[in-house]
């Protein structure tokens, strides 16, 4: 954006704005991770990107815990794999939902609420599943397949990045 244009809503600029702010907190989020930092603010331009540990630790344990770091263990279709590119692990038949949006991951609509889902409760798709802050805004986040919740993969007030699994559901 150059600097006569104005992030006001309108014309594509609410989406570009928007988008530009998520491809910012994807590449700053590793270095506040790796970071003796609790906040890490940037500015370019008239964009301005402001992270900050939500709690003690809870950046580098979301970004520790990533799938893909973890290894897969020992006999198919174990529960903890590691998840492939696709939502669906081909032997086990087991289907990851992914956060669509990089932000602080809620499973409650509010703190001391009932989770929207658990271990064992049967979803549908288009379920809201949790909440995730961004940008201060709660955006609800749904299920993309339904199932039986075999594990909640993203912890309650942590940092998921998108496309990051939140949850492990048997579409059996």
């Amino acid at each position: 954006m150059t600097e006569h244009e104005p992030l006001e809503p309108g014309a594509g600029t609410d989406a570009l704005a928007r988008s530009a702010i998520l491809a910012a907190v994807d590449r700053l989020a590793p270095v506040l991770a790796e970071s003796g930092l609790d906040e890490l603010e940037v500015e370019s331009g008239e964009l301005l990107v402001r992270l900050a540990r939500p709690r003690a630790g809870a950046v580098e344990a979301a970004v520790g815990a990533m799938p893909a770091i973890s290894p897969p263990p020992a006999g198919p279709g174990a529960p903890g794999r590691a998840e492939p590119a696709a939502g669906t692990e081909p032997d086990s038949g087991l289907h990851h939902v992914t956060a669509p949006l990089t932000g602080i991951w809620y499973a409650a609509p509010s703190p001391g609420a009932r989770p929207y889902v658990s271990v064992g409760s049967e979803i549908a798709a288009g379920q809201v599943i949790g909440l995730i802050e961004a940008m201060k805004l709660f955006n609800e986040i749904k299920s993309d397949a339904a199932g039986t919740v075999t594990r909640i993969m993203a912890e309650d007030g942590t940092l998921v990045k998108r496309q990051q699994p939140v949850l492990e559901l048997d579409p059996g």
